[in-house]
């Protein structure tokens, strides 16, 4: 399953906590799409620090990172 949600316009923090909100619905193999108006730096080592993996890239409608479960260790 994918996950998108629409993070464009809000002033920090909010992209980051609704990002940290939405991961609690994902499960093993779901991904979430967080559509952004910037790259969200601070964001990555609190993924990692959670066991998330992630991959940032520019689209067509803006910036976008893409993050699901990291691999078990």
């Amino acid at each position: 399953m994918q996950l998108v949600i629409d993070n464009r316009g809000l002033e920090p923090p909010q992209p980051m906590v609704r990002i940290l909100q939405a991961l609690a619905a994902l499960r093993e193999g779901d991904e979430l799409v967080a559509l952004m108006d910037r790259e969200p730096r601070l964001l990555y080592r609190e993924l990692e620090r959670r066991g998330f993996a992630w991959e940032f890239s520019e689209a067509d409608d803006g910036p976008r990172v893409r993050i699901w479960r990291g691999p078990s260790e």
